[in-house]
């Protein structure tokens, strides 16, 4: 899957990790890159559609899958992540209707156009889909979910000819990690990696230095293995004639 000629489609594109797909699928090549954010977007690269995207929104997510006319490549991209202590059960229903339902209720809408193109869908979740960062538990929650869901789409999808790819993001010089005093990645170099890992066929992408120190144990770990034994009962099931 080279993005060179393609059609690919970036939600949460307005900042950030992003913006910075948008900018790195253009440098590739990509023939149309469709650019999904909340409020109206303005690109000077002709390449470039903005489309109004809440992916919280079930009228803009089917306006906006009716306004495409074909898609190679879907990176759900957008999410929050708000400070919380699990006190709340409201922060944690607002990080699942983003990061995990709005995940989903975009990949369903623009899943037709998918299996047509035998394409990829990229969904940008995180190192903290494994391991929890306390100050945030409702965004780690949610973001688990997502991986889940991105595995199970994985072994479903594989059958009719669309890659499924889980980004496992670590720190990133974002909005969203403004106050972590930590080392972060540059959100140009995370887009770039991004891709690469797509371009490689790559199931799992560890797109930074923190999260790429663990990708060798994860792809080689029990729980790996363990994905890839249930997905083999899909691929298993007989096709109906």
């Amino acid at each position: 899957m080279k993005i060179e000629g393609k059609t690919v489609l970036v939600t949460g594109a307005n900042r950030g990790i992003g913006q910075a797909l948008v900018t790195e699928a253009l440098t590739r090549g990509a023939a149309r890159v469709y650019a999904g954010t909340r409020q109206s977007l303005a690109h000077p690269d002709a390449r470039v559609t903005p489309l109004n995207l809440d992916v919280t929104d079930a009228a803009q997510i089917r306006a906006a899958a009716e306004s495409v006319e074909s898609l190679d490549i879907l990176v759900n991209n957008a999410g929050i992540a708000l400070y919380d202590d699990l006190s709340e059960r409201a922060a944690l229903e607002q990080h699942l209707a983003v990061n995990l339902f709005g995940t989903y209720g975009v990949t369903q809408a623009f899943l037709p156009l998918l299996t047509g193109s035998q394409g990829a869908i990229v969904n940008n979740v995180s190192t903290m889909a494994l391991a929890p960062f306390p100050f945030t538990p409702a965004y780690a929650i949610s973001k688990a979910a997502a991986f889940n869901l991105t595995q199970s789409l994985r072994a479903l999808l594989a059958g009719r000819g669309v890659r499924v790819h889980a980004v496992l993001t670590g720190p990133t010089d974002t909005d969203m990690t403004r106050g972590f005093d930590i080392p972060k990645a540059a959100p140009e170099s995370v887009a770039r990696a991004i891709f690469d890992g797509v371009e490689n066929d790559e199931e799992d992408i560890f797109p930074d230095p923190m999260s790429a120190s663990i990708a060798d144990s994860w792809r080689s770990g029990a729980v790996k293995a363990m994905e890839r034994e249930n997905a083999a009962f899909v691929a298993a099931e007989p096709t109906a004639a």
